[in-house]
């Protein structure tokens, strides 16, 4: 879990989001993406997903299976 949440911090700062334009491209509150990103709940699947298009990074990398981040998808 502490891993996805330092993914996802990662890739926001790295790509100059707020919380808040992450949390709308998910369709959610802001308070609630803050919680995955701080670890305090866990991301859906579906989430996972959109996070995974937006981003162009595949899920084994984003929920740290992987550290191969050249493993995109488009």
């Amino acid at each position: 879990m502490e891993e996805v949440s330092k993914r996802l911090r990662d890739l926001r700062e790295d790509g100059d989001y707020t919380q808040s334009q992450i949390a709308e491209v998910l369709k959610i509150q802001r308070q609630m993406y803050r919680r995955y990103e701080s670890g305090e709940t866990d991301l859906p699947i579906r989430h996972l997903k959109t996070l995974c298009l937006f981003y162009h990074v595949s899920s084994d990398y984003l929920i740290g299976l992987s550290d191969d981040h050249s493993e995109v998808y488009k």
